[in-house]
């Protein structure tokens, strides 16, 4: 019999911003250990374990998916395992803030392409608004690194495609056998760049501890409260609440990693927020989707 994880005692939208804290704190740890395993080492690590925990709670019968499932399957591992590692690569080179910041310019644009609505067009424009800002000008103090940026941006990208291929997905595969078995391709994606830079000392048990404690801050926690709060919110509240992840996203730089952001670049990320909230708002489903495991 398949288990299932408990459904928390809060109320939906607290558990949605608990939720939030949970992704932007393990992502913010996990680039404490980028110096030991490096960043792909670190994305192997994570994602390899929450495959392994999502598969002991929910034990999904992967001998069951047909072959068009798995046909469905694999672009969604393989966009959620690259997804994973560019965003991590980027935080090798950026605060924490910016990075999701850029990385919400991939749903955004998705939006746009699949919108009919002009006024989506104005949102996707204060976003570029916002990207034009976070990159101050002179190349001193506080400018872009233009490598991170594009990895970060690479990480939206695929963020887009996991959306799309979600979609397929979820019309396929029953239940959370698809999610889970997605997150195994992902895995198998992510380990051999992880094995590549990190060796043996993946298995080093301090490394597997840590990398434990990603797991269940940015995958097993948030995906049962975001889970929770799909069923209990309306999209458009949802992706509204979604839209103030970049924000959490850099207090929890500020606060656990010590990064500062400019004037500037705070009212990029306050851009994009709220071209993320214009066009959930406007939409008959949020812009972001649940969280993708970041």
């Amino acid at each position: 019999m398949r288990r299932a994880l408990p459904t928390p005692a809060l109320p939906p939208v607290p558990a949605l911003l608990l939720s939030m804290l949970s992704i932007q704190g393990g992502a913010a740890f996990a680039k404490t250990l980028f110096p030991a395993l490096g960043a792909a080492g670190t994305t192997a690590l994570r994602v390899t374990l929450a495959a392994a925990l999502l598969s002991l709670i929910f034990r999904p019968r992967l001998r069951e998916l047909s072959p068009g499932a798995w046909r469905a399957v694999v672009p969604y591992g393989v966009a959620l395992g690259l997804m994973n590692l560019t965003f991590y690569l980027s935080l090798t080179r950026l605060p924490l803030g910016l990075a999701v910041t850029l990385e919400f310019v991939g749903p955004l644009v998705l939006a746009l392409v699949l919108s009919r609505r002009l006024t989506d067009l104005l949102w996707v424009a204060l976003a570029g608004l916002g990207i034009v800002l976070i990159a101050p000008h002179g190349g001193g103090e506080g400018s872009l690194d233009l490598p991170g940026a594009g990895l970060a941006l690479t990480a939206g990208a695929f963020w887009a495609l996991y959306i799309l291929a979600g979609g397929a997905v979820g019309r396929r595969v029953p239940g959370v056998t698809g999610v889970v078995a997605g997150m195994l391709v992902a895995a198998a994606v992510t380990l051999p760049f992880g094995i590549a830079q990190a060796g043996p000392g993946l298995l080093a048990p301090a490394a597997l501890l840590a990398g434990l404690a990603v797991a269940v801050l940015s995958s097993a926690l948030p995906y049962t409260l975001e889970m929770a709060a799909l069923r209990a919110l309306p999209a458009r509240v949802f992706g509204v609440l979604m839209s103030l992840e970049p924000a959490i996203a850099a207090l929890s730089g500020l606060l656990l990693l010590g990064e500062r952001l400019s004037l500037g670049q705070w009212l990029a990320l306050l851009c994009v927020i709220a071209a993320s909230v214009g066009i959930s708002v406007a939409g008959q489903r949020p812009v972001v989707e649940a969280e993708p495991a970041n």
